[in-house]
């Protein structure tokens, strides 16, 4: 168990590194994109094209990210009307789908990635693999913390209604 613990917090700390790089480098990239077009009158080809490949990997990333944290929106309306048993047994079952959703990324994802690599990306001169090998790095996060939602209780963080500071 100590084993699986600590190659989840390597899988952590290699989403959140990797994501706060990407992020970094693509703000520094746009910064020196509007510097060079107010300041020097031209914009590089590749700032665009870069930044938005950065901003690709780091949306996919943050959707896994969502799912470590049990951020994503959850519809909880319907299923709330129902008993506490059937709650969990759609509970569980929406962990199952997420878990099915990480397995399609890998696959298909890995699939067009290799159909893209015969074109290239203009401004970077890249294949276009680069881009799409998002899809199933994410998806390989998605199962991963897919796994992890089967052993725990709740797919959703919980919040209070709170009212503005009235106590």
């Amino acid at each position: 168990m100590k084993t699986l613990k600590m190659i989840k917090y390597v899988f952590d700390r290699i989403l959140l590194v990797a994501s706060l790089t990407i992020l970094t480098i693509m703000v520094l990239v746009i910064i020196y994109q509007v510097f060079s077009r107010q300041l020097l009158g031209t914009t590089p080809a590749w700032t665009e094209a870069l930044s938005r490949l950065l901003f690709v990997w780091v949306a996919f990333l943050g959707i896994a990210y969502g799912f470590k944290e049990k951020l994503h929106i959850g519809v909880g309306l319907v299923v709330n009307l129902f008993p506490k048993k059937i709650q969990h047994v759609f509970d569980y079952f929406s962990k199952v789908l997420i878990l099915g959703f990480g397995v399609i990324m890998i696959y298909y994802g890995w699939q067009f990635t290799q159909l893209m690599s015969g074109s290239t990306m203009p401004g970077l001169g890249l294949t276009s693999s680069y881009l799409y090998a998002a899809i199933p790095v994410t998806g390989f996060f998605v199962t991963v913390y897919g796994i992890e939602l089967l052993f725990i209780k709740g797919l959703h963080q919980n919040y209070d209604d709170v009212s503005g500071g009235e106590k």
